[in-house]
């Protein structure tokens, strides 16, 4: 309420309960004008009364909302079932224009606020989370493959000749198709194996770039975010390779916002070279659900390039998810939600690498080690991969070797999983203990070699020093 309906109230209650509630409603106020005025993720998290006063406030503002609204359009913000008007808050008209996603939406000020507010807030985050120098960033309905995808579609005007994309081999099927969806070739570099760890082959890049001809490569592909026991790609030496050749570099950082090390690494890459936009999935970094991404850069006006290449308006649903969760934790619980995933990577050091050799079962067959994983599986643990040797996989008329090991000839089976932000303490116990079973239970069945057995005093030192460990929750 306003000024005049607290006093109006007056007359109705005691005045001295009507000034206690409108103070509290400045609270809330105090807070959305923080927002406003700052377009920072809050410090504190707020409650979920203020965010859905504000929700709400940004609602009436759109027309579809409006008392003795007419709408004879074809897009007036109408919903069949009030369910639906409620999962939404009632922001039905989505974001953008035809003409650019991010464009302002003349029948939807709320929505177009919600919008802007969003990639204000996210950009804060991406700062606070290590790449400082970012300066430009928006959040797009499309999930990780897409959104890379769009950002070769954007590179194709800049670079009209090109047909190439290099890309150091990473095994996951959405990034190597957004190359293919986008009509592009992908050039895919084998990676190098140093210890136990796949690492980017930078000779072999480089090599391809001198073949292929700079002119013809549309840009530089690399990965941050992956599984063990390939690493994040060598980004400071690809970045500086990119500036030499003048090739765009784009980095798939699908789950790197949650790691320290791969923003640092995005940072770094920016500063001593090149690095065009780098693209991030909203549900793996910030726990909302599947749909959203977020593209980065360091030039604003290639970011809005990319955002113009966007066809029609889009859906808010992605947008608001993230915007709510950001403002229900604050900067304090993101950064706890952080240093706790950072606590749990003793679960993955069960050996030297977060990923554990399975060496220890059958050498001359894979059935005890796709048994592993099945038996894991069966038991509700969901995210471990089980990795046999010699697995062959054809993506989009690409046949890869060794698939799932980022490798042609990895040289061991292997399990791994991830310390995912959101993680819990109970999550680890509870995996390790099944693990231990599984592979008791390998071992007494004879699918297992003498060698199980340091597996499981692998896996029995995890958990015990994953007991000993300790949280600091402070923010």
């Amino acid at each position: 309420m306003n000024s005049d309906n607290f006093n109006l109230s007056e007359k109705i209650v005691s005045p001295s309960y009507i000034r206690q509630g409108s103070q509290a409603r400045r609270g809330h106020e105090q807070l959305i004008r923080q927002l406003l005025e700052q377009g920072k993720c809050p410090e504190e998290g707020w409650s979920e009364s203020t965010v859905e006063l504000f929700l709400s406030e940004l609602a009436v503002m759109d027309s579809n909302n409006f008392l003795g609204n007419c709408g004879v359009g074809e897009r007036e913000g109408r919903v069949a079932s009030s369910l639906v008007a409620r999962r939404h808050y009632r922001l039905i008209h989505g974001i953008g224009r035809s003409g650019d996603i991010a464009a302002i939406q003349p029948k939807a000020a709320g929505s177009s606020l919600l919008n802007k507010l969003t990639n204000s807030v996210v950009l804060d985050v991406l700062k606070l989370a290590g790449v400082r120098s970012v300066a430009s960033c928006f959040v797009v309905p499309m999930a990780t493959g897409m959104s890379l995808t769009l950002c070769f579609l954007t590179l194709r005007h800049r670079r009209p000749k090109a047909r190439y994309i290099i890309w150091p081999r990473i095994d996951q099927k959405s990034c190597f198709k957004s190359m293919i969806t986008a009509g592009f070739e992908p050039v895919v570099v084998e990676n190098v194996l140093e210890g136990d760890e796949l690492r980017t082959d930078l000779e072999a890049v480089e090599r391809k770039i001198e073949e292929l001809g700079a002119e013809n490569i549309l840009c530089v592909h690399s990965t941050t975010s992956c599984f063990a026991p390939r690493v994040p790609d060598r980004l400071e030496e690809l970045s500086s390779l990119c500036s030499k050749h003048d090739i765009p570099h784009i980095v798939n950082n699908a789950y790197g916002v949650q790691s320290s090390k791969c923003m640092h690494l995005i940072q770094q890459g920016a500063r001593v070279g090149r690095i065009d936009a780098f693209v991030q999935s909203l549900d793996k970094n910030f726990m909302v659900p599947v749909g959203g991404a977020i593209i980065a850069g360091f030039d604003e006006s290639f970011i809005q390039e990319i955002s113009k290449m966007y066809p029609g308006r889009a859906s808010a649903s992605p947008s608001l998810d993230v915007l709510i969760t950001l403002l229900t934790l604050g900067v304090c619980g993101y950064k706890k939600y952080l240093s706790e995933r950072k606590m749990f990577t003793d679960f993955t050091m069960l050996l030297s690498l977060p990923a554990m050799s399975l060496d220890g079962l059958q050498a001359n067959s894979d059935k005890a080690v796709t048994q592993l994983g099945s038996m894991l599986f069966t038991r509700q643990v969901s995210g471990a991969r089980v990795i046999p040797l010699g697995k062959e996989q054809t993506v989009s008329g690409h046949t890869f070797r060794g698939f799932m090991s980022h490798s042609e000839s990895y040289p061991c089976p292997y399990l791994n999983a991830a310390s995912a932000v959101g993680i819990t303490r109970e999550d680890v116990t509870v995996c390790i203990k099944r693990l231990d079973k599984c592979l008791k239970t390998l071992k007494k069945e004879g699918s297992a070699t003498d060698h199980t057995e340091q597996i499981i005093n692998d896996v029995h030192q995890a958990q015990i020093t994953h007991v000993s460990s300790k949280t600091n929750t402070h923010c």
